[in-house]
């Protein structure tokens, strides 16, 4: 069995704590490697070595900064398959939905190449008599970044490439479930030229976390995880008087309108509720057909579609999609899926008996479909991060509106329709973050910003796009008058334009 490490200081260090948690091949359920669990004091000896390495490196002019970024994003690219290999080993994703993990990663390195542009100041010559005004945008010291274990790529370098890239030192908490794909991120940093202590891996649990959250040198803390851990490390962090961005849970709706292509709905909800076991913070959970000659015809188009699912290990090229990621995982889907049936859903394919020849102590739960659900029960109100849509009937579009408009979390929404009328209406009235228009995971591209509204963010500022370069640094604004301009003698009101 194989002991991984942390990455500090530019070097693998062995943990010394003490403190394993298992990292299991999920397809076979067999424990493959453990994650060292730090202590407060391997975070202090991490942070001071940020600390130390940032002024430097924030004195780097920003071009300078980039040539690491563009080095790395040839090298994510040269190494994109193998570390997809990795990930889908620790995690149970697909080969090809690994890949998918780091390239949406990799495409926010591409977008913080253009950090000499992003974090241009602003100007104004003659703001007052003999006064110009500017502004720049300053790093805040050392960052840190706490992430999930469903995208152990992608989502560290949505934190970490903006924090860097603005001049700041990254400490990256990542899942303890699949933390591999972390460390070979940071020995490519090392491999770009980035220098030592700028970018580091502190493996760990709630323990970690917590001295993250009360740490007097980090000034700024990203986070993606369930609700309730969400919401406790935005107030920690707060409390700290640290910067800090929180990201939730989500259950994600798509209304499908009478008029929409049924085909077309039918398989984006296939592959946006099914894809990667529904470990997506932006899957597609629940479908909900206007009228009920649509529910009709849409669950008759789902249902081959989802007995006809292909779940298999990772390496089964032929996959859709592999096991959920532990055992836990798997038990609570399957304990969920049981409560809506008790509930009195319709459970019209049932995944729950689903075992693979030769994977037999796999994670593994088939796909399964709900019909009938209704809004008070759990499997609705519930995230479930597993193989599960639920189909929630809606008599007209104003009650297709009102069902995500009045959930819990915010993340994602989706309407199908060929009518420009109500999907711009759609648009402009619904109180969720991210939106799609005949689009069924509306994750914005790298140049916009990510995030939800509601339950599924704490804080103000989003995850890339100019939130993130905004989010990693402080702006500083200065008036400047030198000496022709001023005036003899004390002012003693406030200064003001005439």
């Amino acid at each position: 069995m194989l002991d991984l490490t942390h990455y500090i200081g530019g070097a693998h260090v062995e943990g010394s704590s003490g403190r394993f948690s298992d990292v299991y091949n999920p397809a076979t359920g067999e424990v493959e490697k453990r994650t060292p669990l730090a202590t407060v004091a391997e975070l202090d000896h991490a942070v001071a070595i940020a600390k130390a390495a940032q002024p430097a490196w924030a004195a780097q002019n920003p071009q300078k900064r980039a040539r690491v970024f563009f080095k790395l994003t040839s090298l994510l690219e040269e190494h994109k398959m193998d570390m997809a290999e990795i990930l889908s080993r620790e995690h149970g994703k697909t080969i090809e939905d690994s890949a998918g993990d780091i390239q949406r990663g990799l495409e926010v390195v591409e977008f913080v190449c253009g950090a000499p542009h992003l974090l241009k100041g602003e100007f104004t010559e003659g703001a007052g008599p003999g006064i110009d005004m500017y502004s720049m945008r300053q790093p805040v010291g050392v960052g840190a970044g706490i992430t999930p274990f469903n995208f152990p790529a992608m989502i560290p370098l949505w934190m970490a490439a903006p924090a860097i890239a603005c001049g700041n030192a990254f400490i990256l908490k990542p899942s303890e479930r699949d933390p591999s794909v972390p460390l070979r991120i940071a020995e490519l940093f090392k491999e770009a030229g980035l220098p030592d202590g700028i970018f580091q891996v502190v493996q760990g649990d709630k323990e970690v976390v917590d001295a993250i959250c009360a740490h007097k040198d980090i000034g700024a803390v990203s986070f993606v995880g369930s609700t309730p851990i969400a919401h406790y490390v935005y107030q920690t962090a707060t409390a700290h008087a640290k910067r800090a961005q929180c990201f939730g849970g989500a259950k994600n709706h798509m209304i499908i309108m009478p008029d929409a292509d049924l085909d077309q709905a039918a398989d984006a909800l296939i592959g946006a509720g099914y894809g990667s076991a529904g470990e997506r913070c932006m899957a597609i959970s629940v479908a909900v057909p206007v009228g009920e000659e649509t529910a009709d015809k849409l669950i008759a188009k789902l249902k081959p579609r989802v007995e006809e699912l292909n779940v298999g290990p990772y390496n089964d090229e032929k996959a859709d999609f592999g096991p959920v990621v532990t055992r836990e995982a798997q038990q609570r889907v399957l304990g969920l899926i049981d409560k809506g049936v008790d509930e009195g859903a319709k459970l019209v394919i049932d995944g729950r008996g689903f075992s693979r020849q030769g994977y037999e102590n796999g994670f593994f739960v088939g796909g399964c479909l709900f019909d009938n659900v209704t809004p008070d029960m759990d499997i609705y109100k519930t995230e479930i991060f597993g193989p599960v849509l639920s189909v929630v009937r809606a008599k007209d579009y104003e009650e297709a509106l009102d069902l995500p408009m009045r959930h819990e979390y915010g993340n994602g929404v989706s309407i199908y329709t060929r009518d420009g009328d109500a999907a711009r209406d759609f648009a402009a009235r619904i109180n969720i973050g991210m939106v799609g228009v005949n689009v069924p995971i509306p994750v914005p591209l790298a140049y916009h910003s990510f995030g939800g509204w509601k339950s599924s963010s704490f804080g103000d500022l989003n995850q890339h796009g100019m939130d993130s370069i905004k989010f990693w640094t402080r702006t500083k604004t200065i008036t400047s008058r030198w000496p022709s301009g001023i005036k003899e003698g004390a002012e003693f009101s406030i200064p003001v334009m005439k």
